[in-house]
């Protein structure tokens, strides 16, 4: 099991590699560039990229101890055909009318190259907020019988959260890793961590990287 808040990680006490992935939020380098999309709307990527080296210490547990990993990235269509006017509203108010920055296209879609993404990783490219959002990822999960989510990335407070709550609602196990997400918004940030734990957990167990590394560590050991 894993340390974690308000109760261990899982509530069954039954910590499965083959049943668990790792899932990395939107580490991308429109997130995480000085003049990337998250930059230009005036926020310092600093807290994002101060994740990395964590984020790569989980990665490298998980796929010793035999857990999925799976990436996330956030753009549209370099048509953008998927852009509803609302969003292409917003994109024309945000000054990026006319460049590639949220698009598939632009290197800005690619996950930096701090975060090692492995042939075998999956990868779901999504439009929206939420993972699930008009993707193939529940999909994917359900194929792979996998029923555990960790969850790191970026934002704290917008798609991580936001796939979170969905993975709930769908009955997924879910573990959010504190000192692995991160936001421009500090109190946004916590206030989505603490989030997690009201209510006795309604969305889950929280838990620092360290206690989910032991807890990986102890799953490759029973695996050798």
């Amino acid at each position: 099991m894993i340390k974690a808040t308000p109760f261990d990680f899982p509530y069954d006490g039954r910590l499965v590699a083959e049943n668990t992935a790792l899932v990395v939020i939107d580490l991308q380098q429109d997130f995480l560039s000085p003049t990337g999309y998250f930059a230009r709307q005036g926020y310092d990527p600093s807290p994002l990229r101060a994740i990395l080296p964590t984020v790569s210490q989980l990665i490298a547990a998980a796929r010793k101890a035999g857990v999925r990993v799976i990436h996330t990235r956030q753009g549209y269509r370099a048509d953008m055909a998927d852009m509803t006017p609302y969003e292409k509203w917003r994109r024309k108010r945000a000054g990026l009318e006319g460049t590639e920055i949220l698009l598939r296209s632009g290197p800005g879609f690619q996950i930096v190259p701090e975060i090692d993404v492995a042939p075998k990783d999956i990868v779901v490219d999504k439009t929206c907020n939420s993972a699930f959002t008009y993707t193939d990822f529940e999909l994917v999960l359900r194929a792979q019988g996998i029923t555990h989510l960790l969850f790191c990335g970026c934002t704290t407070d917008v798609c991580v959260h936001t796939t979170l709550r969905e993975a709930c609602d769908r009955n997924f196990q879910c573990l959010t890793i504190s000192d692995a997400c991160a936001s421009g918004d500090r109190q946004a940030h916590e206030a989505a961590l603490h989030m997690v734990t009201v209510e006795d957990g309604v969305f889950g167990a929280l838990a620092e990287s360290g206690a989910v590394i032991e807890g990986l560590l102890q799953l490759s050991s029973k695996a050798s």
